[in-house]
């Protein structure tokens, strides 16, 4: 080989390798809602905190990468990620069959538990608080458990955060039995139960641990099974664009070694007091 294809090569070497490192140091942008307590919110100091953001720089800090939290309105969240606008979404995401037909998910980081919680003043029938409810699973106790909480929140007021999957599983289950009201913001919901214009809601455990903790909490309770499986998903995942196969590897790698060496279980006992990472 010549002298001058020898140095041509060497320079179309050092371009490649020049850019691949580049793209290595490249700050990957992830968006939060900031208003999801605790999974993420925005503290007096203006700065985004939470589950979703102890993890996910946990994961950068692994994998050797510059991240970055963004907040992001929860209703344009998956738009912004299809078109570039960051790189990654860690919001308490449930993964579903419906997000996967745009987006990719990494490995669930934590799991899901969705309760109604409603004011104590309604006055509704008894139901067992230990009782769960599997989506996935079509039987016959599934069946009656549905059956009792629709029958016992008929004509009520309920409130669900907009394009959710809380609001998607109201729709479907419950129907035209209840009137539905939906929120920007689960603050926004948590304001009206406790005003009394709505009856209750329904939302993720530990969004409602938060409420019901606080002193105004008191007015209301959880009400009726835990939910989980069919349209709330296998669990909470970070949603990325398909293409982006590298970081759904390195994001994978690092949610694994986490889950094994206590480190997402230790995580969900600093925001929610609970493990919400390892499976029952």
């Amino acid at each position: 080989m010549k002298a001058s294809q020898l140095l041509c090569l060497l320079l179309i070497v050092i371009a490649l390798v020049g850019h691949a490192n580049a793209q290595e140091s490249k700050t990957i942008n992830i968006a939060t809602e900031g208003a999801f307590p605790p999974w993420n919110s925005v503290n007096s100091s203006g700065e985004i905190e939470g589950f979703d953001v102890d993890v996910g720089k946990a994961l950068c800090e692994r994998a050797k990468i510059s991240c970055r939290f963004v907040a992001q309105a929860w209703d344009g969240i998956i738009p912004g990620l299809t078109v570039g606008k960051y790189d990654a979404v860690m919001a308490g995401m449930s993964i579903t069959e419906k997000r996967k037909k745009v987006i990719a998910f990494s490995e669930p980081y934590a799991l899901t538990s969705n309760y109604f919680v409603v004011a104590n003043s309604t006055g509704l029938p008894a139901m067992d608080p230990a009782a769960a409810v599997d989506l996935s699973s079509d039987n016959s106790a599934t069946r009656l458990l549905l059956e009792a909480l629709r029958s016992n929140l008929k004509g009520r007021i309920l409130g669900v955060q907009g394009a959710t999957n809380a609001e998607a599983f109201v729709r479907e289950v419950l129907g035209g039995d209840v009137e539905i009201r939906t929120y920007d913001k689960q603050d926004n919901l948590n304001l009206d139960l406790l005003a009394g214009r709505i009856d209750g809601g329904l939302a993720d455990y530990s969004v409602w641990k938060a409420f019901l903790d606080a002193d105004g909490g008191k007015v209301a309770s959880l009400y009726g099974p835990r939910i989980s499986g069919g349209v709330f998903g296998p669990g909470v995942g970070i949603g990325l664009r398909k293409n982006d196969s590298n970081l759904i590897r390195l994001f994978n790698r690092g949610i694994l070694a986490m889950k094994q060496d206590g480190t997402l279980k230790s995580f969900s006992m600093k925001w929610f007091g609970i493990d919400m990472v390892s499976t029952p």
